[in-house]
């Protein structure tokens, strides 16, 4: 049996930890897990682009690298599209670095976010990778499925698009610790609790999502497509 190949998209540097660190974590033990990020992430802290610190993005990448590395997954890419500006690029444009991506890694799982988000470069991904993965003949992917953002999806108090309705739980109560420890590479956008993206309130989410399928944590996913 040839080995699983799992492609992580996310639209920002820390989306991938907060979206599904612990299944990362879990899974890069048995299968090709690489880790895709859309936008650079960092440009949308000041009025203009033109105006940011390159250095922030370079920081970034190296966290993100750092995470990578601490969960096992073999690889993190990165896109370069505008920070919190996806909806000022043609979809088309978006759609067009999702099928890159297939062709050249051929992944059979995709894991990305949730359309029901608050903010508009995660919807937007969602949709350039639902685009991309229209289940023609010749495409690789069998599975989608989509995660929530902490600090994001439940921020848009349902009524940004389709709320986030889990219906596959992936036990992490082994990879929790990975998770926090992921996530705390990212010193610029780990916060005190209790904001969500601290490490209690992650711990939280875990045990919430748990609780509701007897484990001590679990990450949540809505599976949106899969084909046997």
């Amino acid at each position: 049996m040839s080995e699983k190949k799992i492609l992580v998209i996310a639209a920002h540097p820390d989306d991938e930890v907060l979206g599904c660190g612990g299944t990362i974590a879990k899974l890069s033990s048995t299968a090709n897990v690489q880790i895709a990020i859309l936008g650079e992430g960092a440009t949308s802290r000041v009025s203009a682009p033109s105006q940011a610190d390159p250095q922030w993005v370079g920081d970034l990448q190296t966290d993100a690298r750092n995470a990578c590395k601490l969960m096992g997954a073999a690889k993190v890419s990165f896109e370069g599209l505008p920070d919190n500006r996806f909806d000022q690029l043609p979809l088309l444009e978006v759609v067009k670095k999702v099928e890159s991506l297939l062709e050249e890694l051929a992944p059979d799982t995709i894991y990305t976010h949730h359309p029901g988000d608050l903010n508009i470069d995660h919807q937007i991904t969602f949709r350039a990778v639902l685009t991309a993965t229209r289940p023609m003949v010749g495409c690789p992917v069998r599975d989608i499925y989509t995660f929530e953002i902490p600090s994001s999806s439940e921020w848009s108090f349902q009524r940004v698009g389709p709320a986030f309705q889990p219906n596959v739980f992936e036990d992490i109560s082994t990879t929790m610790e990975k998770k926090i420890g992921a996530m705390e590479c990212y010193q610029s956008e780990i916060r005190p609790f209790p904001h969500p993206r601290s490490p209690e309130a992650l711990r939280a989410i875990g045990t919430r999502w748990g609780s509701v399928v007897g484990l001590e944590y679990s990450e949540a996913f809505e599976l949106i497509r899969s084909v046997r």
